[in-house]
């Protein structure tokens, strides 16, 4: 595919927390095969952590972790563009801009307002409600073709597209009209103590998820402790929640069938399962794991990774803004 043909893909992530062995498997090992195929511009947006009140020391810190684990897990500096939001100011530019193109009413049907409202009804904030608007300036700014979303994020894909219309509408066009991409399905990982319940970091129990920087240690108890059943046989089955996850599991990391998988333990007991998903699991997330730590101890070396990223995305920002200035009438700068 030539270079020029490639088409501009945007994700952004934030740094609200570690990342789960569910987040990797299920989403992050995807943006790695992205970057071959697409123009990708991945994202750690730090300015959409602070809708909810954040540790400055600890957001700092998750910041700079999560960076070095973009990198770990693949992501090439060379072949992507990877940067910090907070480091291309012309993310909360043209946000402003685009806030005045941006309907009451459109803001305040979005889903996730709703939810965060209840969640932090002590800092209802006008952030929490307009960050839809930042959101869209993030995917408008680098007239990005696609946006890998989920199910629950197709809704600010939708109002994206509404902004660029109204604004291309009224001035003509100025934006790419980005499509949502739902990426092929990674493997969905369930909690490992409730398995009927998804993955996620948020649990009060510690031993139901896994995080991608848990010592080998850590991740073998926490396979050991992990939810199954009575009945002791090796196969998946809506019966069997807590063993048909550990198969999907031992097969995402190891790249083999869950149909091999069964092969391979048939006729063994959990005492032997359980600890091979976790030895597979801890090698998986090894390389991962030591070269976020190489990265983090690295400080000179980290910082021009980010900063050349943040460059080559500004380089790109700014010709966009540049033109929403012109057409909107701000005086040249």
């Amino acid at each position: 595919m030539e270079e020029q043909k490639k088409k501009v893909i945007f994700s952004a992530i934030q740094p609200s927390g570690k990342i789960t062995l569910g987040n990797y498997l299920g989403a992050l090992r995807n943006w790695v095969d992205l970057q071959s195929d697409y123009n990708a511009l991945y994202c750690v947006a730090d300015e959409h952590a602070i809708t909810v009140r954040q540790n400055p020391a600890d957001l700092r810190k998750q910041t700079l972790e999560l960076y070095a684990q973009l990198i770990a897990i693949g992501l090439d500096p060379a072949q992507s563009i990877i940067f910090i939001q907070s480091h291309v100011p012309q993310h909360a530019e043209l946000a402003w801009v685009l806030n005045c193109y941006t309907m009451f009413g459109e803001l305040s049907r979005m889903t996730q307002f709703k939810d965060k409202s209840a969640t932090h009804a002590d800092n209802v904030n006008a952030g929490l409600f307009t960050y839809p608007s930042l959101m869209a300036a993030d995917i408008l700014l680098y007239q990005a073709d696609l946006v890998p979303v989920g199910e629950d994020q197709r809704q600010h894909v939708e109002l994206t597209r509404n902004i660029a219309q109204r604004f291309n509408g009224v001035y003509g066009d100025v934006f790419t009209m980005p499509e949502a991409y739902i990426p092929k399905v990674g493997a969905r990982v369930m909690s490992l103590a409730e398995p009927e319940k998804k993955m996620s970091k948020s649990s009060a129990n510690e031993n139901s998820y896994v995080l991608v920087m848990d010592k080998p240690e850590v991740i073998a108890r926490k396979f050991k402790r992990a939810v199954t059943d009575s009945e002791g046989g090796v196969y998946r089955s809506p019966e069997k929640p807590g063993v048909t996850n550990l198969i999907e599991i031992y097969a995402a990391v190891t790249g083999k069938t869950p149909e091999a998988v069964e092969q391979e333990f048939a006729g063994q007991g959990y005492g032997a399962f359980k600890p091979a998903v976790g030895d597979a699991v801890i090698e998986a997330l090894r390389p991962v794991r030591e070269e976020t730590e190489r990265l983090l101890a690295d400080k000179a070396y980290l910082e021009s990774l980010y900063r050349q990223g943040a460059e080559k995305a500004a380089a790109l920002a700014v010709r966009t803004l540049r033109k929403v200035h012109k057409k909107v009438g701000f005086a040249p700068r």
